[in-house]
């Protein structure tokens, strides 16, 4: 019964997580204009 309890604790945890990352919204930020290195630098 303990066991239930703590799983039914813990998703109830998660799903408040959850809901409280989807009211808050993304956040209004800008991307960077620079590209990423993707390519592995020469050595040496």
């Amino acid at each position: 019964m303990r066991a239930l309890t703590a799983a039914a604790v813990g998703l109830a945890a998660a799903f408040a997580l959850v809901l409280t990352l989807t009211a808050t919204g993304a956040p209004s930020g800008t991307t960077s204009p620079e590209p990423l290195l993707t390519t592995v630098p020469k050595h040496p």
